[in-house]
């Protein structure tokens, strides 16, 4: 790790040299952090409740859908335009609109009355919201001395991959006790109180307001052409046969040329409205690389449990959220053990072990049956939250920690962008194996399950004599029957799936030998 990369907090306007935390500053960027858990948190508090949205607003399933999709379009074009306008506005001013723009977005959402309105306002929630996200990230390691990152990096590593991960739990519980529109109403109070916040303590550093006077609309242009395009095929293309779909064909030629676009622009603009020399840094690079692999596995397993819960166990939104917490309570357990950690163990190993953890997990659940449970699913929920803390906060520490200041809010906002971007892509990948290993096990059943096979003609027997008197019982059997081999085919399904990940998981632990050995932030100084 070159020294000339570290990060040094004389840089940073107002920044103590000593080792000593400012108890103003910290309060603020704990505030700062509360924001973006919430903007975190809002991806998926909506997830469990889409059923209870869809009845309340009116709308058809494939409508309820765009209230994800509208909010992960929006936000991945905002996170990496955040850089710019941290820089150009201040990270006061930046931070302040976002929290009071995202409370306004949650309140309107919450007062709907339709699904098309529903989707405007949580696209402008998306969009506003995402502002906190690599803001915060920048911050932690701008703000605060090298010798403090070990107990930064754990805070903000938890709450990014905490916040998704009991999405679902704290959704479910406000439906459950409340009704769907406190989904939204719950932000209103702590927005109102985070804005207030940011205005009255952070001043970590000074707007440059004469940036704005260069910003570059040919490259938000083609960047939200690129993005959002690419955000749409992801999310659609599982459920509408891919490029088999006209708009899905048309968003993908769309991206191409807007992909095109972007990056001619952010080569030769004067002010380039995202910079992309941060990836010239090997760490920063390989560390997004990680972050876009690990984004696979966080967003991946939050929608793979819930569903298999739904559709094969029947759990209504508050089971599901009831046993998904597991993973969060292994993360909060696991925050401050990291931390200790990464001022003993070399990153690198810290990274590998996660990344096993997280794989032993799912591994585990290759042999999953239709019975699988609360108690059969613990111990892959707890390697699941154990390995995730251990392989993300390492990398977020190697990624942003050597980075030197004038280059960490564009790096940031980038950072994030490719976690958010495997998440995409991982839920478009694992849909569609879900999908195509569901029909390939169908038709695989369905040549077992024929008049030879005594076992199944016995079950079709009995299934007859108990419809007996009920209708046509001989076709009320056969659908019987043919439900269970198509619910034993969805429980394959799933056991490909998680060792699909568990594959890929094992592969990727491998791949820490090509990054720089770091120091541990013990063992660095502060200048």
């Amino acid at each position: 790790m070159a020294a000339s990369t570290t990060a040094t907090p004389g840089a940073i306007p107002g920044n103590p040299a000593s080792d000593k935390i400012a108890p103003k500053r910290l309060i603020a960027f704990l505030i700062m952090v509360f924001g973006m858990f919430m903007s975190i948190l809002d991806i998926q508090i909506v997830s469990a409740s889409l059923s209870e949205i869809q009845a309340g607003l009116s709308a058809s399933s494939s409508e309820v859908s765009w209230v994800q999709t509208a909010y992960l379009i929006a936000e991945v074009i905002a996170i990496p335009l955040s850089g710019f306008l941290s820089r150009a506005l201040g990270t006061r001013m930046l931070f302040a609109i976002s929290a009071a723009g995202f409370t306004l977005a949650s309140l309107m959402c919450g007062f709907t009355s339709s699904i098309e309105q529903m989707i405007l306002w949580r696209a402008i929630q998306g969009f506003l919201g995402a502002g906190m996200i690599p803001t915060v990230f920048a911050s932690a390691y701008t703000v605060f001395p090298r010798s403090k990152f070990h107990i930064v990096a754990p805070i903000i590593g938890l709450v990014a991959t905490l916040a998704p991960t009991i999405g679902p739990t704290v959704g479910g519980y406000i439906t459950d006790a409340l009704s769907w529109h406190w989904l939204f109403f719950i932000n209103v109070v702590p927005g109102i109180g985070i804005t207030i916040g940011v205005l009255a303590l952070v001043d970590f550093d000074e707007p440059h307001l004469e940036l704005l006077d260069h910003f570059d609309w040919w490259g938000l242009g083609f960047m939200a052409g690129f993005l959002g395009s690419l955000e749409y095929v992801l999310e659609e293309g599982p459920r509408n046969d891919w490029f088999g779909d006209t708009s899905i064909a048309i968003f993908a030629v769309v991206c191409v040329v807007c992909c095109i676009g972007f990056f001619w622009r952010v080569l030769t603009a004067h002010e380039p409205i995202v910079d992309i020399r941060a990836f010239t840094d090997r760490n920063f690079a390989l560390g997004s690389m990680f972050s876009f692999c690990i984004g696979i596995g966080l967003y991946g397993l939050t929608y793979l449990y819930p569903r298999y819960l739904a559709e094969v166990r029947g759990y209504s939104a508050l089971m599901i959220g009831e046993t998904m917490f597991v993973s969060g309570v292994a993360m909060f357990v696991m925050a401050p053990i990291v931390g200790r950690l990464m001022t003993k163990v070399d990153l690198r190993y810290l990274i590998a072990l996660g990344l096993v953890l997280f794989a032993t997990g799912t591994w585990q659940m290759t042999w999953i049956t239709r019975d699988y449970d609360f108690y059969e699913l613990l111990v892959p929920q707890i390697l699941r939250g154990m390995g995730m803390m251990l392989a993300m906060v390492p990398v977020n520490n190697i990624a942003l920690g050597t980075l030197a200041p004038d280059r960490l809010k564009n790096a940031s906002g980038l950072f994030n962008l490719t976690r958010n971007l495997g998440g995409a892509l991982g839920l478009a990948l694992i849909n569609t194996a879900l999908d195509d290993r569901t029909d390939f096990h169908i038709s695989r059943l369905h040549d077992k399950v024929t008049w030879g096979n005594a076992a199944a003609v016995e079950m079709l027997n009995n299934f007859t004599q108990k419809f007996q008197g009920l209708g046509d019982a001989p076709l009320m059997a056969l659908k019987q029957l043919n439900q269970i081999v198509h619910r034993q085919a969805v429980v394959l399904s799933f056991g490909d799936s998680f060792f699909l990940l568990t594959f890929f998981y094992l592969a990727l632990s491998t791949l820490v030998l090509l990054l720089n050995k770091p120091k541990n932030a013990a063992s660095s100084d502060a200048h």
